[in-house]
């Protein structure tokens, strides 16, 4: 029987982009996620497929086998509103934050259009739970670019250790430091009324730091404040 020898985990459920008419499932996330993994080192893949909330959830405990020290749900999907793939934001968070402690997730990135607005809904399903950040788009976004900046978070997320996730300062600071390389005001996409949206309004964020009293906060403003000091630093 095979076993597993890496010690983090990325679980990515995508489901079918058709970027064109004849995109017959031909655009995945998947490739550049397993980049990323080798880059790492130490790092397994594991992906599935949806097409519903009940598919979802089918996928999410298919690949839920195995407690990675660090595991990070890569949800990848168009959106629209509140729904994802064809799943209601709420159908992604419950079930996520319910398996998160069992098998240490501890980020969950929904890589889909418009979802990332509801930071009130990302604040109110992540509260409790094991999961110390969520993140996600509150426009359209270029799918190119936004796949790109995921999987610099995601690399940079994956790198954190145990103790790190105890202090948002610290959770904060690595987010910013995976998105410094990506200008704040570069139009990533559209809002919901066709207007360009700067990436900084765009991409939103709720950072959970484990230990009591910790609340989920929404921490967007702060994590691109400090990544423009860091650019400025390396110009400098």
């Amino acid at each position: 029987m095979l076993r597993h020898h890496a010690s983090r985990g990325i679980l990515v459920l995508e489901s079918p982009w058709e970027l064109d008419e004849h995109d017959a499932n031909r655009s995945s996330v998947v490739p550049f996620i397993e980049g990323i993994a080798k880059v790492a080192g130490d790092t397994e893949v594991y992906y599935a497929n949806f097409y519903d909330k009940k598919s979802f959830r089918t996928a999410l405990h298919c690949l839920c086998k195995i407690p990675f020290k660090n595991i990070i749900i890569y949800v990848a999907a168009h959106g629209q509103g509140k729904e994802l793939g064809g799943t209601h934001i709420r159908d992604v968070l419950i079930p996520v934050g319910e398996l998160s402690h069992r098998f240490n997730i501890t980020g969950l990135l929904l890589g889909a259009c418009f979802v990332g607005a509801h930071t009130d809904l990302m604040e109110t399903f992540t509260s409790g739970n094991h999961l110390r950040w969520c993140a996600g788009y509150a426009s359209e976004t270029e799918w190119l670019t936004g796949t790109l900046i995921d999987c610099a978070i995601i690399n940079q997320m994956l790198s954190l250790k145990k103790n790190a996730f105890a202090d948002r300062d610290t959770i904060v600071e690595n987010l910013a430091l995976a998105i410094s390389p990506f200008h704040d005001k570069y139009a990533i996409g559209r809002d919901a009324h066709g207007k360009p949206m700067q990436l900084r309004d765009a991409f939103q964020c709720v950072v959970q730091p484990s230990g009591q009293g910790h609340k989920p906060r929404t921490v967007s403003d702060k994590l691109f404040q400090l990544a423009g000091q860091l650019r400025r630093q390396e110009v400098e």
